[in-house]
């Protein structure tokens, strides 16, 4: 395994433990903001220490569909992560004013959800991106 699929499991295994233990607003706030910037973090990291040009271009792997699968995947991820963000501004924002309790209960259960959907999608950007690692490129 290279560093970067190990510390994206490392980084799962946390996400796991926020979503656990999501009682503890301040530590799941912080471990979810982490991962975030870490999700947002990693393609800058793998573009300036991959060679691209060869795998993608030169080798053909730009028409696999594992690719193109394991992009979607990092799309629909950024999307959840933008949706899950304005759940949560929401959220804050009705603790600070009087709200209706419902509403109130019906923006927890669309955090819930849209938080187990990104575990979904999370677990399978870095199985995909797993999959699709060059075995030739050593461990940083």
């Amino acid at each position: 395994m290279t560093g970067p699929i190990i510390a994206a499991f490392l980084t799962y295994l946390l996400m796991l433990a926020a979503f656990k233990w999501r009682h503890l607003r301040r530590f799941h706030m912080s471990v979810m903001v982490f991962i975030i910037c870490f999700d947002v973090a990693m393609p800058f990291y793998l573009v300036a220490t991959r060679d691209w040009k060869t795998r993608l271009i030169d080798n053909g792997d730009i028409l696999s569909f594992g690719v193109w699968m394991h992009f979607g995947l990092i799309i629909t991820l950024y999307v959840l992560y933008v949706i899950q963000v304005q759940t949560v501004l929401k959220m804050l924002r009705s603790s600070k004013q009087a709200v209706d309790p419902e509403e109130l209960a019906a923006t927890r259960r669309d955090h819930r959800s849209q938080g187990i959907g990104i575990l979904l999608a999370r677990g399978l950007v870095i199985v995909t991106g797993a999959i699709l690692a060059d075995p030739n490129v050593s461990a940083e």
